[in-house]
């Protein structure tokens, strides 16, 4: 079974940006959360730009099964995969109860954790390649294939219009790995407390379950409206 002609030429224009951005001298890297759709973003490019490094950031709150999963990936993938993590220690990430943020105030801890390990980042490459979808919530469906970050560069989201079919018809087909935690009933992996598998909602109602939040800020603080 072949991939559809659509799969196909969106796979064509990824590498056309890719050229694009090697023939203007710009740097770039991507991140990945290492999930199951994570995958065909980090197979096409690890196949057109094995010279780019993808950064994990670890939080330090994963599912061990993640740790093991990224481990395998990048392996398996060939892939430059690096770690980032929160200058903040974890015994300094507690409130007044000496409990972690996630519990009373995961804005917070999404920041300390996620948002601002990658500003540095921001500052140092001139893209930013993430694997975001406009068919997984509300806010990436109003996200543009490029963004600008407040850093001055540029977020380029390849996968942006990519359907969930799409992006499971090449795993099938390309006979990608799975998350462990797939067979268990997950569909988006983040931290360990705070995610529970879905029973309704989009493509991220298990995260932060019973909270008005579904993004952790990576795609809202970094991209300038």
């Amino acid at each position: 079974m072949e991939l559809s002609s659509d799969i196909q030429r969106k796979i064509v224009e990824i590498k056309d940006h890719v050229q694009e951005f090697r023939n203007e001298g710009r740097t770039f890297f991507a991140s990945s959360s290492f999930q199951t759709h994570s995958l065909p973003m980090l197979h096409i490019m690890g196949l057109i730009a094995p010279e780019m490094s993808v950064y994990f950031i670890q939080t330090g709150f994963h599912f061990p099964e993640t740790l093991r999963f990224r481990d395998e990936v990048a392996e398996a993938f060939g892939l430059n995969v690096v770690n980032v993590e929160s200058h903040v220690p974890k015994v300094q990430q507690r409130n007044l109860k000496g409990k972690f943020f996630y519990t009373s105030d995961p804005d917070y801890c999404c920041f300390l954790n996620k948002t601002q390990p990658m500003q540095p980042l921001l500052e140092r490459f001139d893209i930013w390649v993430n694997g975001v979808r406009a068919d997984q919530n509300a806010n990436r469906k109003n996200l543009k294939e490029f963004e600008n970050t407040p850093q001055g560069g540029s977020c380029y989201h390849p996968m942006l219009n990519w359907t969930k079919q799409e992006i499971w018809q090449y795993i099938s087909i390309m006979d990608l790995p799975r998350h462990p935690l797939d067979e268990k009933g997950y569909v988006s992996i983040g931290c360990e407390p705070c995610t529970v598998e879905p029973s309704m909602g989009d493509e991220r109602g298990g995260r932060w379950l019973g909270q008005s939040k579904n993004e952790c800020g990576l795609h809202t603080e970094l991209v300038s409206k």
